[in-house]
């Protein structure tokens, strides 16, 4: 699947997405897969996962949820929620609203995620 079909129906969202990209680009070598429920960014592992909640949840949504995995748990406020699916591998969701929201603190996360992924 290509960008341009996954955000066919969700402009905004797309919007947010090419920051979110940017960023991630900015990072060093990363390979991006496009599936049907999901962008993934991952080097020797994932690191960072983009999705619509708009997609598949009812009600008031964020465009974008960024969704980052760490070794620890991190205790910004900033997290939607934190959860840990694996022993070990804490799952942390951003809710993003605009493209502003990719400001220097979550780029830091995207480079200590990548980081741990290589």
């Amino acid at each position: 699947m290509e960008i341009a079909e996954f955000f066919a129906d969700w402009p905004e969202s797309a919007r947010i997405f090419e920051s979110l990209g940017a960023a991630v680009e900015n990072l060093g070598e990363t390979e991006m897969r496009v599936t049907k429920s999901q962008i993934a960014f991952r080097r020797r592992t994932g690191f960072a996962w983009a999705w619509v909640p708009g997609k598949y949840l009812g009600g008031n949504r964020p465009p974008l949820v960024l969704s980052i995995s760490f070794r620890h748990r991190d205790s910004s406020v900033r997290w939607k929620e934190v959860v840990e699916p694996a022993r070990g591998r804490f799952m942390h969701h951003l809710e993003l609203t605009e493209a502003g929201d990719i400001d220097d603190q979550v780029r830091l996360w995207l480079h200590e995620a990548w980081v741990e992924a290589g």
